[in-house]
């Protein structure tokens, strides 16, 4: 049997079951968060943009999956109603680089860290676990989450690959 690998764009989110792997690049300032539920071999995974739906004011119709509020919500939404458990799903986080390098200390300049900040405080509120994170940083990475084993495989940028 071939193992599929599905494929997030930014902004974006999507569901695979096991044996599925599912990935997504270009993480810079934006985040990967996996959520997961290891018994039913489902993960969701959202490649998350800005850190509030706030800041779409005005739109009519707004991306959930672009936002770390909205993207969350719904992600979990659609793994409880495609049989994952609320009280076993766990997440895992990668992203959330600073890529550019400002003389302001303006905190809207600050995306990657606003983004990992917001995540964060989402799984919190929502009580799901994070169990590992690679977050921070000023480089790239592209992510794949393995549904067989649970593993995240972080490729970064000029430097190796690591597994949480």
């Amino acid at each position: 049997m071939i193992d599929t690998v599905v494929r997030v764009g930014i902004a974006e989110m999507k569901i695979v079951k096991s044996p599925d792997k599912i990935r997504t690049s270009g993480l810079g300032s934006c985040v990967g968060v996996v959520v997961y539920d290891k018994q039913v071999n489902l993960a969701g995974l959202a490649h998350i943009m800005l850190p509030d739906s706030a800041l779409a004011r005005g739109d009519k119709t707004i991306n959930k999956a672009k936002f770390a509020d909205t993207a969350l919500r719904e992600l979990i939404h659609v793994l409880i109603s495609l049989g994952a458990n609320h009280s076993r799903l766990k997440a895992k986080i990668a992203g959330g680089a600073q890529m550019f390098h400002f003389s302001s200390k303006n905190d809207q300049m600050r995306i990657g860290p606003r983004n990992i900040e917001a995540v964060k405080q989402e799984l919190k509120s929502l009580n799901i676990q994070l169990v590992a994170e690679d977050t921070g940083g000023h480089n790239g990475r592209t992510i794949e989450f393995d549904t067989k084993n649970c593993m995240l495989q972080i490729k970064t940028v000029y430097q190796e690959t690591i597994e949480i």
